[in-house]
């Protein structure tokens, strides 16, 4: 299919950019594009104008000081997936990214398309919820930050104001006894997840002292599974916990369970179990 007419404008920098925002109101931003152009081909969007960000160099790269992992909007998941920076200091960033449709798809596409864009089978928003990244927008207003438990809000829908544009994502480094691990159920032709899970966890004395646990696919939106959370801190990460853990996922699973041709909602609640536990053990065989 083909998509309705629109304008196009390429911004020349982030102030061009906001600029053109405000004098086209509801233009969408395009970036690497592999999130906004099969809507417009299928016509589920039809702006009147595009402003494309995709050339503006201050939005590219990945920087890591203090403790601190700051990304620009425009790193593409290849990057993400080929940076010894992160490998290091956020190696499950690093092995989504690594993970997302085919190599052409990582060459163009970006985190910060992907992340804006919100579709529930996208890994990264479940990655980025469980490492409580923030997301660095800016608007007319200015800049603001939002926490990922405030940015992805429904289907393909988050915080950003349409006149916002979204320019880094920052998150905390690897602390020392931290592991974590993306475990998802792959649909074999998109490479989305029909179910995905990440977790992260802190382990010290043989107990775990932190978890935090986001499941993908299965929901609107990423979602923090906090009853997986509770059910792990302070208890020795055993098989047998482990398990009794990621049963506890179906609290997360409110009654608006996606449901499509190629798995139920049944299906999917029965999975998310099991991919929970996976990336629980992984995380917690990475700690040392």
């Amino acid at each position: 299919m083909f998509s309705a007419p629109f304008d196009y404008y390429r911004a020349s920098s982030l102030k061009d950019a906001q600029q053109l925002l405000q004098q086209h109101p509801g233009a969408k931003v395009l970036a690497g594009g592999h999130s906004l152009i099969p809507l417009l081909k299928m016509r589920l969007t039809a702006p009147a104008a595009l402003v494309d960000i995709g050339r503006i160099a201050d939005l590219k790269g990945i920087t890591v000081k203090d403790g601190n992992i700051r990304i620009g909007a425009l790193t593409t998941h290849a990057e993400l997936a080929a940076s010894e920076a992160l490998r290091k200091s956020c190696p499950m960033l690093a092995e989504a990214a690594a993970q997302i449709g085919d190599q052409q798809v990582r060459n163009c596409g970006t985190i910060g398309g992907n992340v804006a864009h919100a579709d529930p089978a996208s890994d990264l928003p479940t990655v980025l919820s469980a490492l409580d990244a923030r997301f660095v927008a800016l608007g007319p207003s200015g800049e603001r930050t939002v926490n990922a438990s405030d940015f992805f809000q429904g289907m393909m829908s988050t915080a950003l104001d349409e006149r916002e544009i979204l320019t880094f994502i920052e998150l905390a480094a690897r602390k020392a006894g931290e592991g974590m691990a993306y475990a998802k159920f792959t649909h074999p032709a998109s490479r989305y997840a029909v179910v995905g899970a990440a977790a992260a966890v802190v382990l010290a004395n043989g107990s775990c002292t932190g978890a935090r646990v986001a499941i993908g696919g299965a929901l609107p939106a990423a979602a923090r599974a906090s009853s997986v959370e509770q059910a792990l801190v302070g208890k020795q990460p055993s098989a047998q916990t482990i398990d009794q853990a990621a049963l506890r996922v179906a609290d997360a699973l409110s009654t608006d369970v996606l449901e499509d041709l190629y798995a139920s909602a049944d299906y999917r609640k029965a999975m998310t179990a099991v991919f929970v536990k996976r990336a629980l053990t992984a995380a917690f065989s990475r700690t040392a």
